[in-house]
């Protein structure tokens, strides 16, 4: 490996990436950037399932039932930074910015917008007590020949740090009686799910933010153990030091820092998977942490977790049924788990397909995922993609990994009809209760290669396959038509002044 020097390797192996790693790593970067290749969208009827009321009401009694029996954890995806939702406060404030010019709109409408309706905000009690500390009217500052105040002490540590936290720990709402961050809406979500008095969640943070998380947490948790009358069970954990990659400059050398050392870049959420692994329960649900709503609006979420679960459960239940009989050679059991693969699980085993063959395309993690009509919204969607040995199967696809280049290819994305939300419920255990090894179903091919640059420096970096992307590659895959209700993201600080996120509005 000439372009690693004995140093670097000694570097690497420091942090848990072996020479085998690196070199595969370093091989990513030479080859072209592969791409799924789709086959069509999957729509309803075709890789997407609906639910009639009556079979929404099954489920869901049906996960109340079994999970009784079951343990159930919440695993949120919580280190994104916030700065992406400020990018356009950010940008701003390079300048003075008079309050005429922001109602004029030459600062842009989310400014606009921002300034607008500054007191809906959740946090514009906490914003106008730090700046009262120093002597400051929030207000009027706010209507001042430079409101650029404001965004400073919204924004940076002199105020409320909002542009240096992780979006987990920003408040996003405001009721009669107290208010809310992203977090602790997912505490409150997750009791209505959680079966019994035991409410499980695994969040993955930071490490520089650990501290915030737990001391969130220890502010919240017995008042909402005591109003709610559940028992919480909360862990923290990290995205690991060896799934960071090897960073390269345009021209494909190992990038190095001003001290001549090997640049190592965070390998997106796909390096959770590992952190999922880990997580010791029966049902997993997966979903994003700006993802929540107010408790008005929880009802449908609430719900449709119950139907995936349910949903989960009742597969997972079946397969372990089918692959029991398979092993003990029960006559038609060939037959009844090629029909379960083809009706339920909407895969095939081909004509002919034997016990192993039906057993190594049973015997891996199920995942229920929900799906959402297309509104527009951002996101990578459900497709029918060809896979390395020629069968098709159902990914959640991003933008990203599709060859927008290819006439064809971008025809199918444009076609379809529905986005994904990320709203997973999972299962990885074998029907002996044992952990499945989830590295064992990663498409390694999946990877992404994208542009970012290093104090001023352009370089290229390695993004392992998704989370629930191609981490879950060869997962067998369920999709349910859920109702937009249940998806309300936070991607812009305005975002946070959309009707679902204004309780306090809504008791107006």
């Amino acid at each position: 490996m000439g372009e690693l020097s004995a140093s670097d390797l000694e570097f690497l192996r420091e942090r848990g990436i072996d020479e085998d790693e690196a070199e595969r790593q370093l091989e990513c970067y030479r080859r072209p950037q592969p791409y799924a290749r789709l086959l069509r969208p999957c729509t309803v009827g075709d890789g997407i399932i609906r639910l009639d009321e009556a079979e929404q009401r099954r489920l869901a009694s049906f996960f109340d039932e079994a999970s009784r029996e079951k343990s159930v954890l919440k695993f949120v995806p919580a280190s994104g930074a916030a700065s992406r939702m400020f990018k356009a406060l950010l940008a701003a404030r390079v300048r003075p910015l008079a309050r005429r010019d922001v109602d004029g709109g030459r600062a842009g409408d989310e400014v606009a917008a921002f300034f607008a309706r500054l007191a809906d905000f959740a946090f514009y009690p906490q914003l106008a007590e730090v700046m009262a500390r120093d002597g400051l009217s929030l207000d009027e500052v706010a209507r001042s020949q430079d409101v650029r105040p404001v965004f400073d002490y919204l924004l940076d540590d002199v105020g409320l740090g909002y542009a240096g936290l992780p979006k987990a720990l920003l408040l996003f709402h405001r009721y009669p009686n107290e208010t809310r961050t992203a977090f602790e809406e997912h505490l409150v979500e997750a009791v209505d799910v959680a079966p019994g008095e035991r409410a499980a969640l695994h969040f993955t943070v930071s490490e520089n933010h650990r501290s915030a998380f737990e001391q969130r947490l220890s502010a919240v948790r017995e008042r909402y153990e005591e109003r709610y009358g559940v028992r919480y069970e909360v862990g923290f954990s990290y995205q690991r030091a060896s799934t960071d990659t090897i960073a390269v400059t345009p021209e494909g050398q190992p990038f190095r820092t001003s001290d001549g050392r090997l640049l190592l870049r965070p390998s997106g959420h796909g390096a959770l998977i590992e952190n999922l692994a880990e997580q010791d329960a029966d049902v997993v649900f997966v979903k994003n942490i700006d993802n929540v709503v107010p408790d008005h609006l929880r009802e449908p979420t609430v719900w449709w977790k119950k139907v995936l679960g349910g949903l989960l459960l009742e597969l997972h239940r079946r397969r372990d049924e089918v692959l029991d009989e398979l092993e003990r050679g029960v006559p038609g059991a060939t037959e009844r788990a090629a029909e379960f693969l083809t009706r339920h699980l909407g895969t095939s085993a081909g004509a002919g397909a034997g016990h192993a063959q039906l057993r190594a395309l049973l015997d891996r993690p199920l995942r229920v995922c929900g799906m959402v009509e297309n509104t527009g919204e951002p996101g990578g969607g459900p497709f029918w993609i060809a896979g390395a040995d020629g069968r098709a199967s159902k990914q959640i696809v991003e933008t990203s990994q599709i060859d927008l280049g290819d006439e064809g290819q971008r025809e199918i994305l444009e076609s379809a009809t529905h986005f994904n939300p990320v709203d997973l419920a999972c299962a990885f255990r074998d029907r002996h209760g044992r952990p499945y090894d989830l590295k064992r179903f990663v498409d390694e091919s999946a990877y992404l290669v994208v542009d970012k640059s290093h104090d001023g420096r352009p370089l290229r970096s390695l993004e392992r396959p998704g989370l629930w992307n191609g981490a879950m590659a060869d997962w067998n895959t369920v999709f349910v038509e859920v109702p937009v209700e249940t998806f309300h993201p936070v991607k812009t600080v305005c975002d946070l002044l959309r009707p679902a996120h204004q309780p306090q509005a809504a008791g107006r």
